[in-house]
């Protein structure tokens, strides 16, 4: 059988410098830096939000409410004009006047304490709306370099497994393998076409699914991630009244009770005040007189005291302290939820980048010495190469949700937004 280990020596040089391909396209060419993303992912994420429908809903909300704060620092009561003529007898009286009413218990003041507090919620809630973009298309920007890596590594597995088939075929012609170990060939191309198709569709969602973030693949082409030089999680780190969901929630349970006292103003009667002139006719003798007055209407909360809505106030105020806590609760989870799975996948990584096993080079190269020495057969050596390449497609997926662990954890401990270059903008 020596044209047969010929043979196969042949076809296993070939396999090991398509290996050896693998092996070198998948070394990344990391940046030097990950306490910030890289540049081209900062710029693509800034343009992403500024463009995204999000951005508008955001900053037409904070216009809104800012709009109510100024309208509520506007005086409550605006003059009122009254013109009368009254033509009773022999008397004529026309006159004029001005109505004002007071607000005597400041009502103006504390609603605008209470708009106030609104437009701190809505501000923390328009960080919450851009930390969540954030996270969301990094998240699927880290899913579609995953995908796009795993397609181009089933792309490497398509051809090594096609060119295995092709001289599995020849070597069958000249009854140098068993019509069996040519069937194992063929399979194993069938299989990896297969697999590369569910690949390319997998690349096809991700895509999708980055592009409903505002995420074109374009702006960041040839961007890699620096994986390596990820810092392990602290465990040392602020309170959560420095994120933005604690922060919308307690302006929210302020402006709550603000409006409690908004409503217990309400209930207090507010004056009008009046001062009217005009002239007084006779029919008899054409004289006139002149007249002059003041009046001062107090209303009467006699048919409805408005009790009923300080004590809704004070429910709504109720509430939203216990959301308060209810918020307060789950960050505190969700933060020890993220520091302890970005630490699993942290340490996981770091396990898959030191293990011999995911060495491609050197699986490649005792795959060729095996071979040579005819210890592999056939079916061993496509079982081998098969698991070569499962290992980089899992170190792909590993990747991608080490990245994943580490958006979340930035953003469990308020660091996303400064990570991401989009820390001071709407």
């Amino acid at each position: 059988m020596p044209v047969f280990h010929s043979s196969r020596r042949r076809f296993v040089v070939r396999a090991a410098v398509a290996l050896l391909a693998i092996g070198s396209w998948l070394t990344p060419a990391w940046a030097a830096d990950a306490s910030t993303a890289p540049p081209a992912i900062r710029q693509a994420l800034q343009a992403a939000w500024q463009q995204h429908p999000s951005y508008r809903a955001t900053e037409a909300q904070l216009a809104a409410a800012r709009a109510r704060l100024t309208a509520a620092g506007q005086p409550l009561y605006n003059p009122e004009l009254e013109l009368s003529s009254d033509d009773e007898g022999t008397e004529r009286t026309n006159s004029a006047g001005l109505n004002l009413t007071l607000d005597l218990s400041g009502k103006r003041r504390v609603r605008r304490d209470a708009a106030s507090a609104r437009v701190d919620q809505v501000t923390a809630e328009a960080r919450v709306r851009r930390r969540d973009f954030a996270r969301q298309w990094f998240a699927g920007w880290a899913d579609l370099q995953t995908a796009q890596q795993r397609v181009r590594t089933g792309e490497r597995r398509l051809a090594l497994v096609t060119r295995f088939a092709e001289l599995a075929e020849k070597q069958f012609t000249a009854d140098d393998i068993s019509g069996l170990e040519r069937d194992l060939a063929l399979l194993a191309r069938d299989e990896a076409e297969a697999e590369q198709a569910q690949l390319l569709a997998d690349q096809a969602d991700a895509e999708a699914r980055f592009r409903t973030v505002g995420g074109t693949s374009e702006w960041i082409a040839g961007t890699a991630l620096p994986t390596d030089l990820l810092p392990a999680p602290e465990t040392a780190v602020d309170g959560v009244e420095s994120l933005p969901d604690w922060q919308a929630a307690q302006a929210a349970a302020t402006a709550a009770e603000r409006e409690v006292t908004v409503a217990r103003r309400n209930r207090i009667a507010d004056p009008t005040v009046g001062a009217y002139g005009g002239r007084r006719e006779y029919d008899v003798g054409g004289l006139t007189d002149n007249v002059v007055g003041v009046t001062l209407t107090i209303p009467l909360f006699v048919r409805n005291s408005y009790r009923a809505e300080v004590v809704a106030a004070q429910a709504d105020a109720d509430v939203a302290q216990a959301d308060l806590r209810r918020v307060q609760l789950e960050l505190e989870a969700d933060r020890r939820r993220t520091i302890d799975s970005y630490a699993a996948a942290f340490a996981a990584w770091k396990r898959w980048k030191n293990s011999r096993g995911t060495d491609v080079d050197r699986r490649a190269n005792l795959l060729e010495k095996l071979w040579r020495e005819g210890e592999l057969s056939t079916a061993d050596y496509l079982l081998q190469l098969k698991q070569t390449l499962d290992t980089q497609l899992a170190g792909a997926e590993l990747e991608a949700r080490l990245w994943r662990h580490y958006a979340d954890y930035l953003a469990a401990t308020g660091q996303l937004e400064r990570w991401a270059g989009l820390e001071g903008t709407p």
